[in-house]
């Protein structure tokens, strides 16, 4: 059909060109009825006909859907209009744009990525506090995943990229909102900043995820308050337990987020084994591509 529409416009600009050779200066009266004639002719009509034809044809074909956010939860629709911040693949920050077009398969797969961060909190007992997520969530809804993951903002404090002081404030932040922890439970000099990954996924059709995810963990008995918005359930688990999950998960008896699923596989355990000596594991100039 492209092909059709390329020779339809080489027809017309073939004629064009024989009509403007021959209305050129000196040719006389003929060239003017010549002119006129192949204006008016229904050969060249026709074929102006059938370009505006299959143009608009073209255009239906490659148009995007429009994304509607009718049916979603009216509160995480709120949520789609902060500003979260785009990086390059190397986690330089080249701007700005909202959560809903952050998390949009197609601009993901125009390349378009963001800065994000994953929360491990252990008790005293050293268990793992997991999370599932809301029915309520655009990505991976009713997923199990880490404590806390989300984005931080484009706003003056969580853009500061010293010691990754702005993605602490932004988890401090949303350990609040989403689990109800007390912000002085939580504070950012207690998160330990381990190493960032990249990775891309798909939740559906419309909507993904495409970060470079900070890794912050802590060690810490913390009061719980969760937003149902938010969490749909949340518990502690031993490393015996996160296994038993995952293999649930291979059997798809349970969902769980693809971040979390690859850090289990690759980082977490040697990580979850070494909690009281965590700084040998810290490595801020590697980005891990997943």
């Amino acid at each position: 059909m492209v092909r059709g529409v390329w020779a339809v416009l080489r027809m017309v600009s073939f004629e064009g060109a024989s009509v403007l050779k021959s209305n050129a200066p000196g040719r006389g009266s003929r060239a003017l009825t010549h002119w006129t004639g192949a204006v008016a002719g229904p050969a060249v009509n026709s074929c102006r006909r059938a370009v505006f034809s299959d143009v608009r044809h073209l255009q239906s074909v490659v148009r995007m859907p429009e994304v509607t956010t009718d049916h979603l939860d009216e509160k995480q629709v709120q949520l789609l209009a902060e500003m979260c911040i785009l990086i390059d693949e190397n986690d330089k920050r080249i701007g700005a744009d909202t959560k809903k077009n952050c998390h949009l398969n197609s601009n993901i797969d125009k390349g378009l990525l963001h800065r994000a961060f994953s929360v491990f909190i252990f008790n005293s007992e050293e268990k793992l506090l997991l999370q599932q997520r809301s029915d309520a969530k655009i990505t991976f809804p009713g997923c199990f995943t880490n404590t806390c993951c989300s984005h931080p903002l484009h706003t003056d404090s969580e853009l500061d990229e010293k010691d990754a002081v702005g993605v602490r404030k932004a988890a401090q932040r949303r350990l609040q909102a989403e689990l109800g922890i007390p912000m002085e439970q939580v504070p950012p000099d207690d998160m330990t900043y381990l190493t960032r990954i990249h990775y891309k996924a798909q939740s559906d059709g419309v909507w993904g995820e495409h970060e470079i995810d900070y890794i912050l963990f802590m060690q810490k008995d913390v009061d719980l308050s969760p937003d149902p918005n938010e969490i749909k359930s949340h518990c502690y688990v031993s490393k015996e337990e996160l296994q038993e999950m995952l293999e649930k998960a291979k059997r798809k008896e349970l969902e769980i987020t693809p971040w979390f699923s690859l850090i289990a596989q690759t980082f977490l355990f040697k990580w979850w084994d070494n909690l009281q000596n965590l700084k040998e594991f810290m490595d801020h100039d590697k980005i891990h591509r997943m």
